[in-house]
């Protein structure tokens, strides 16, 4: 058995369309939607309705963590434009679904990333796409279970619960053979961006569930410039299966 794992897609639809190809399933632990580049602030829903000047300075205050002003800048450029913002970010979200979700091979098990929508999935998830989010699958005699979503941030992206909900994702999930998660489990090596220069937010249930589940991987994304891409954690194996958007290279698990 050959699985591809996928994470942080962010728009690459091109390589989303080969992600599959050799595997006998194709796993998405999320963030399909692209709002903004931080390597080309010319891509994504940001600066398609604002500009890359606009773009610019945003990263560059999200950059310093410089977050009441990086929300000050979103509101005055909102209140500029002529259409309500709820209704312009779901239709360019919709145009983005539209496009991966179609790139995605049979059979495909996808849970949601802390930018996803996970509201629209249902209506752009065909018969070959399996979604899970506290919930788990058999693949050729493994037992994989799936969390879906991030934890709570100043960031505000859209799919982002509290620590007690994920928690209790996690408890439902249960012993597995692999744990798909986005996050990471709360680990310096595994949450610290080295580009961005800050930690992201992992699990601390999640590494809770990894000590006393002892999986044989725990697989996520998320952080797209981890301190360390894979670490053992007792008889775990946690990998970062890669930044997708950047890479377009599968993390290959064969068994």
């Amino acid at each position: 058995m050959r699985v591809h794992v996928v994470s942080d897609v962010h728009g690459n639809t091109e390589g989303l369309a080969k992600a599959g190809d050799g595997a006998d399933a194709l796993i998405c632990l999320g963030d399909l939607v692209l709002f903004l580049d931080y390597a080309d602030h010319s891509r994504g829903i940001f600066p398609d309705l604002f500009g890359v000047a606009n773009a610019d300075r945003l990263v560059e205050l999200r950059t310093a963590r410089r977050f009441d002003e990086a929300r000050e800048l979103g509101r005055e450029l909102w209140a500029g434009l002529d259409v309500d913002r709820g209704t312009a970010i779901e239709s360019a979200v919709r145009r983005q679904y539209a496009q991966m979700f179609a790139a995605f091979p049979t059979p495909t098990y996808a849970t949601y990333g802390n930018v996803d929508m996970p509201a629209l999935w249902p209506e752009y998830a065909g018969a070959g796409t399996t979604v899970l989010d506290g919930q788990r699958v058999e693949l050729g005699g493994l037992v994989f279970g799936f969390v879906g979503g991030g934890l709570r941030t100043p960031m505000r992206t859209p799919y982002e619960v509290s620590d007690e909900e994920y928690a209790a994702k996690v408890e439902a999930v249960g012993e597995v053979d692999v744990l798909c998660t986005h996050i990471p489990p709360e680990l310096p090596e595994l949450t610290y961006d080295t580009v961005a220069r800050r930690f992201e937010r992992g699990s601390r249930a999640l590494l809770d569930a990894i000590r006393r589940t002892r999986p044989r991987y725990s697989l996520f994304g998320h952080v797209h410039q981890p301190l360390a891409r894979r670490m053992r954690v007792g008889a775990t194996e946690c990998v970062n299966v890669g930044h997708f958007a950047a890479t377009g290279r599968p993390w290959v698990l064969q068994w």
